[in-house]
């Protein structure tokens, strides 16, 4: 057991020194940077990201992967907001690179930044007491704004649930067919749901969406992306840098019979989300809608890998840029796991890191 005088230990000068805070969003980790870096420039959060990509990569290698990480490990970083109407910003990390809009990490900062009043040095402004007060949260996302309500547990010491109106979502291909190594033909949709997802059906491809089956959805569902990667383009209307597909949704019938769907998430270098995946049950409700399948207002749950569900509702649908999209909602519940304190010896010989899969 370690003593009281070992876990006062402080390194030596000249190391470095991280914390974060630790959430898990039905199943699904955020590690949430909250000392160790000061603010990231940019005025908008797509230029952000960009200084992100360009000059934090050895930050999100050290959060992200092993040994301080792992393969499916997940992170956001809270900015300053880049609206005038905004609360914060924030940037998403993971074993891949940077997200442009992650669900689940909205469900886990809100629940996260409100039960602990957490001021991250990335924006020392924070008012944690005002957030607080604040019945809907507006947050800053490289894919838009997103709105973010709270809902409190009776005593008001807890964050029961998180529901988040995500940005407009809409069907970009519907049955399209490619030829996959060791699959054969594939049909699968697109949609934006803050990311462009693949969505196929896993009993076309006899999977089951099963914990045992983890590594065969893995092989699977990153077969398919670099094969529609490969065979077309995916264009955003509007922003560029939105334009690529981030992951593929195997998708089939829940086990609970309350439930609508099962979705099974694999995005970035081979992750697994082990929540629904709040961007993908966004694309999943746009697609629902348009074969006409879910009506605005109608409740639409779906099970993740783990059996733990989102519940998307379609607000309204809109005009995107000339796309038929609709704006959705989506509720779920994160839990906090701990709070962490990383360092980097400076003679440590993997300090970017390494992956294993």
């Amino acid at each position: 057991m370690p003593t009281t005088e070992s876990l006062a230990w402080s390194p030596p000068s000249g190391w470095g020194r991280f914390s974060t805070l630790d959430l898990h969003t039905e199943g699904e980790p955020l590690r949430i940077l909250a000392s160790g870096l000061g603010p990231v420039p940019g005025a908008t959060m797509l230029e952000k990201r960009r200084y992100a990509q360009g000059h934090l990569e050895w930050l999100r290698r050290l959060l992200i992967l092993e040994p301080r990480g792992h393969a499916d490990m997940y992170g956001a970083i809270v900015t300053e907001p880049t609206s005038p109407d905004g609360d914060l910003g924030v940037l998403f990390l993971h074993n891949e690179g940077w997200s442009t809009m992650c669900g689940h990490g909205i469900i886990a900062i809100v629940t996260g930044l409100l039960e602990t009043g957490l001021r991250p040095s990335t924006f020392p402004g924070l008012d944690p007491d005002r957030l607080r007060a604040k019945e809907e949260i507006r947050i800053d996302t490289p894919a838009g704004q997103v709105l973010a309500r709270p809902a409190w547990t009776p005593d008001g010491r807890r964050v029961a649930s998180v529901t988040f109106r995500n940005v407009p979502s809409f069907a970009y291909a519907l049955d399209e067919t490619v030829e996959v190594p060791g699959l054969g033909r594939v049909r699968y949709d697109l949609a934006f749901g803050g990311a462009f997802y693949a969505y196929v059906d896993a009993a076309e491809l006899g999977l089951d969406l099963e914990p045992q089956a983890y590594r065969s959805l893995i092989e699977a569902g990153m077969a398919i992306k670099r094969a529609i990667m490969a065979s077309r383009a995916v264009r955003h209307p509007l922003e560029p840098d939105l334009g690529f597909l981030y992951g593929t949704i195997l998708g089939g019938p829940p086990h609970d019979p309350t439930h609508q769907a099962r979705n099974v998430c694999v995005f970035a270098e081979g992750e697994v989300d082990r929540s629904p995946t709040g961007t993908g049950v966004s694309g999943r409700a746009a697609l629902e809608w348009a074969r006409g399948r879910l009506r605005p207002g109608q409740p639409f749950a779906v099970e993740s890998l783990l059996g733990t569900t989102f519940t998307v509702t379609i607000v309204e649908a809109v005009d995107f840029h000339g796309l038929p999209a609709v704006v959705p909602e989506v509720s779920g519940r994160a839990w906090i796991t701990g709070f962490h304190e990383f360092l980097l010896d400076p003679e440590d010989p993997l300090p970017q890191g390494f992956l294993l899969r």
